[in-house]
């Protein structure tokens, strides 16, 4: 459940990020000390947001190719970001797998967003997951 609960920390940096001219500092450890995380899943959920802004232009870029008919700006900012650190995992962690990188994705979508949004999102990250090889290179 820890790990879930970085994973949560790490959208909610995100989603404040993508919403304002937010520092990641303050907007990341507010959470932290919230909800009473820390140790390794606190590391965890700093390398999450970290790994997700330092590859954000790329991510987008990979994002943007399995997205049919739609733009990522388009997307509501919840999607946007779930996209974003499901696809971080998928394309740069080699030791979280595909599937649980997406299970994660969805189970945050359905938290803060929506069933339906979840379906779409489901259908987004199984394309990239599928269109990833080994080695996290997009075919």
């Amino acid at each position: 459940m820890s790990r879930h609960l970085a994973r949560e920390i790490a959208f909610k940096t995100l989603f404040q990020l993508d919403f304002g001219d937010n520092d990641v500092e303050p907007a990341f450890s507010r959470l932290l000390e919230e909800n009473g995380l820390s140790g390794d899943n606190a590391v965890f959920a700093r390398t999450l947001v970290d790994g997700t802004l330092q590859n954000q232009e790329a991510i987008d870029i990979v994002l943007a190719r399995f997205l049919v008919n739609w733009e990522l700006s388009r997307l509501a900012a919840v999607d946007r970001n779930v996209l974003r650190l499901a696809a971080y995992e998928i394309l740069y962690r080699e030791d979280i797998p595909n599937a649980v990188a997406i299970n994660e994705a969805l189970e945050i979508s359905k938290i803060f967003h929506s069933e339906e949004a979840a379906k779409f999102l489901n259908g987004v990250l199984d394309k990239l997951a599928r269109g990833t090889e080994d080695d996290g290179e997009v075919k």
